[in-house]
């Protein structure tokens, strides 16, 4: 059985997903423009950072949770919707999740099986089978809800699948760019940001869904950093990578961190790069957190 995470208090501290009965605000929304200009200055920095966002090949999305009655958003990019590999696997576990609850899909063991191994170990093969049981149409339709807007063309694209994780099989590309695997950073955030708060289908099923992104088997890229500097706190995450292209997404929930981070790159050293940025994303929390936010 799939296990639901406490609700409660643990050691003082509310878990994930937060109960909230009303509505959220959409994270485009919480643009907070201090903590913009602060990333911006952050990552320009570095000027192969800085040449790689201005060319479009890196995007970066930032959510600040640790006040969650307050919580902030900054971006660079972060509508630009590029491939992104296994990425947008997040967005079949999503749609498997929303037919279990809508009684389409039965909860075998191999089905929770396929879920746990396509996210924790990126598995292909159990993608694959989630993808034909599911449809592309399925899929496309619970990103595209309007409760959850993870993909919508006039945003700029977003979260998309539309093609197996196998040399075999139709393509199912998206309206916007033609892509088969793609992601935004602003709409990865959202997905993020919406199971915090128990609102990706409802809560039971994104506390199943957090359970299922905790504890990665894969250890590069943000993880590898955070073992090291926050070796404490909890991570939920889903990342891909493919040739040039690799990208990263990470829910962080620990002492004294609490925060969504996303990347997307376009670089021969994109791995080694989003290793790089956990520290100068965390300076850009620090260093906002004391300033108001104009929006």
């Amino acid at each position: 059985m799939i296990l639901l995470l406490n609700l409660h208090l643990v050691n003082g501290q509310q878990t994930i997903p937060f109960h909230f009965s009303g509505a959220i605000q959409p994270l485009s929304d919480l643009k907070c423009e201090a903590m913009q200009k602060t990333l911006k200055e952050e990552i320009y920095k570095n000027a192969q950072w800085k040449k790689l966002v201005e060319s479009k090949r890196m995007a970066i999305g930032l959510v600040d949770l640790q006040d969650i009655n307050k919580v902030k958003y900054a971006g660079l990019n972060d509508d630009h919707m590029m491939y992104a590999a296994s990425l947008p696997k997040i967005a079949v576990l999503l749609a498997a999740m929303d037919a279990i609850d809508k009684g389409e899909l039965d909860a075998t063991e191999k089905v929770q099986e396929d879920m746990r191994l396509m996210i924790s170990k990126s598995n292909n093969s159990a993608t694959t089978r989630l993808i034909d049981a599911l449809g592309y149409e399925k899929i496309e339709a619970v990103l595209r809800n309007v409760r959850h807007n993870l993909y919508n063309e006039s945003q700029g694209g977003g979260i998309w699948v539309g093609k197996r994780y196998a040399s075999s099989g139709k393509r199912y590309p998206d309206p916007v760019k033609g892509l088969s695997h793609a992601a935004s950073a602003n709409k990865v955030c959202s997905y993020y940001y919406q199971l915090v708060f128990g609102k990706l289908i409802n809560e039971e099923r994104s506390a199943q869904m957090l359970e299922i992104l905790k504890d990665p088997a894969l250890k590069h890229k943000f993880v590898n950093t955070l073992q090291k500097i926050a070796p404490e706190a909890d991570v939920y995450r889903k990342s891909g990578s493919w040739k040039s292209f690799h990208s990263d997404s990470v829910l962080v929930w620990g002492p004294n961190r609490r925060y969504i981070m996303v990347a997307l790159l376009e670089d021969p050293n994109g791995e080694l790069i989003i290793r790089n940025l956990v520290v100068p994303l965390e300076n850009v929390l620090k260093i906002s957190s004391s300033l108001p936010c104009t929006n």
